[in-house]
């Protein structure tokens, strides 16, 4: 079943590089194919993971030539052989492997998700991927509490936020750090309770005032490099570390002393990894975020937008990390 077809356009990496590499290309609007689902797209969102898969430095490398992005909104144009949750015309959001820079995208018809009337499509595209991680790292992977202490670094951006949000809905005194006063204060209105400016502050020294000597009980790590390694002495007795990833630059060693004495747990999250060993999780966590977004517990942070043919200026400022939150693309 499919509607009108027409031209469509994306933004295509066409050589390993730096976002200016990327180039607009207009391609014919695909047919579906089975269990496949065409969107038009409304947003686009962007993360950092995208700025490494344009100059080929991700652990996937999609077959060049190709377009980024892996977080899309808008409605149903034309629905697969198979496809039976999802209508067109239907408000959706969904998780591609790559291709979303684009006006219009064809997605495996798992990744799709009908999205709540409220939502807004800046909100839904800023939704998946990055609420997703928060909510398997603390919930499936560090096995966060209520009324435990959770220590969330970067937490004024895409990951981070999410972060904050979903351990406060958990039930969890929300704990942050972040490079700029301005940062913190964002966190801070975002459901943490204190944040740190890790430029200013002795970070790990306040957390342990502020859980009377003991620590985090969880500490939620997209950083690494030397956040890493003071975490490590952070944590509290029988805490997690949750490694989400690596923006420093720099991945870490584990001290496998601290981990004996204290009886901590190191964990690991690659959330793509659960699309092939464990899918169904998947759809149980978007139910969760759906059911925390209706209730108001959690809300994307959309700071900015960029046109489609300015991909290349959106992505470059997530590099210099001054954005916060999570940046969009309007075809």
């Amino acid at each position: 079943m499919t509607s009108e077809t027409s031209s469509a356009r994306a933004m295509m990496v066409q050589d390993w590089g730096g976002p200016d590499t990327l180039q607009e290309v207009s391609f014919p609007v695909p047919d579906p194919g089975p269990g496949e689902v065409v969107i038009d797209v409304r947003a686009s969102a962007c993360n950092f993971f995208d700025a490494l898969i344009i100059a080929g430095q991700y652990q996937e490398k999609p077959p060049l030539p190709f377009a980024p992005g892996a977080e899309v909104s808008g409605t149903v144009r034309a629905v697969g052989e198979g496809v039976t949750h999802v209508n067109v015309g239907q408000r959706v959001l969904a998780m591609l492997p790559y291709g979303g820079f684009a006006s219009v995208v064809t997605a495996p018809a798992s990744g799709v998700y009908g999205i709540p009337d409220a939502m807004p499509f800046d909100q839904a595209a800023a939704l998946g991927i990055v609420y997703q991680t928060s909510y398997f790292g603390l919930d499936y992977r560090a096995n966060l509490q209520s009324g435990e202490t959770l220590l969330v670094h970067a937490a004024a951006g895409g990951v981070g936020l999410a972060a904050v949000q979903i351990g406060k809905a958990m039930g969890a005194r929300v704990l942050g750090t972040a490079g700029t006063s301005e940062k913190c204060k964002l966190a801070e209105e975002h459901g943490c309770d204190k944040c740190f400016n890790y430029r200013e502050d002795d970070w790990r020294t306040l957390t342990k005032e502020m859980t009377e000597g003991r620590g985090a009980d969880v500490i939620y790590d997209p950083v690494g490099g030397a956040v890493f390694d003071t975490s490590m002495r952070t944590l509290a007795f029988g805490g997690r570390l949750l490694v989400i990833g690596f923006a420093s630059g720099k991945i870490p060693t584990v001290k496998a002393n601290y981990v004996l004495l204290k009886n901590i747990s190191v964990v690991g999250l690659h959330w793509g990894a659960y699309r092939k060993y464990d899918p169904s999780k998947i759809d149980e966590a978007m139910s969760k975020l759906f059911t925390m977004y209706e209730a108001g517990d959690i809300k994307p942070l959309v700071s900015g937008s960029w046109p489609l043919a300015e991909a290349s200026s959106a992505i470059k400022a997530l590099m210099s990390r001054k954005t916060v939150g999570k940046i969009v693309l309007t075809p």
